[in-house]
Formats: structure tokens, sequence, C-alpha cells
């Protein structure tokens, strides 16, 4: 069974910065997609920011030029590096990976940007 674990949530003044980590174990195989999705208190989950094979990388537009999604394959391993956040960024950050057709999600990192 595939678990990821978040790590690097708190709490940081608008425009500051904070970088969240997720590491998946449970797998030997080297997990094509991960990426970031966030809930809002009374808002639905949304995508942050993914990474697929190649590269590829998709922004939601909200962080399009604030954040920045890497990671490290031979790790299972995906960052979120957050610069200038706003309090509208506040919000429980969950990890999400794709493997072998299944859907896996971490158990969410907070993160609450104060104005």
């Amino acid at each position: 069974q595939v678990q990821l674990v978040e790590s690097g949530g708190g709490l940081v003044q608008a425009g500051g910065s904070l970088r969240l980590s997720c590491t998946a174990s449970g797998t030997r195989i080297s997990i094509d997609y991960m990426g970031w999705y966030r809930q809002a208190p009374g808002k639905e989950r949304e995508l942050v920011a993914t990474i697929a094979p190649g590269a590829n990388i998709n922004y939601a537009d909200s962080v399009k030029g604030r954040f920045t999604v890497s990671r490290e394959l031979r790790r299972n391993t995906v960052h979120l590096q957050m610069n200038s956040l706003k309090p509208e960024d506040t919000a429980v950050y969950y990890c999400n990976a794709h493997l072998l057709q299944r859907t896996f999600w971490g158990q969410g990192t907070q993160v609450t940007v104060s104005s």
C-alpha cells in the first residue's frame, strides 16, 4: 500500500515562503504522476500543481509565478516551493499520486498565511 507523508506546512506572514515536501513509501516503482491539491474551509479541494513524466508541469492560475513544483524521481518525492504567499493561500495542502491506475492521497498539511 502506497503511503504519502507530507511535511513543511505552518504559519507564515503574507509575502513569506514555505516549502512543502511529500514522500511516497510502500512501493519500489517510480511514481509517474505526483502533485499538490488544497482545500480551504468551506471550499472544494482544488488543484495547485502537478508534475508528470517528461517534467510536464501544470499550475493553477492563482499560483502561477509564485509556486514551483519539483520532484526527485528516485526518492518518489515531490516538493512545492511557495513564495509570495497570500492569505487566500491558506488551506490544507494534500499530496496526490497516481500509480497503476490507483490514486493516493496524503493526510494533508496545514498552511496558514496571516495578513
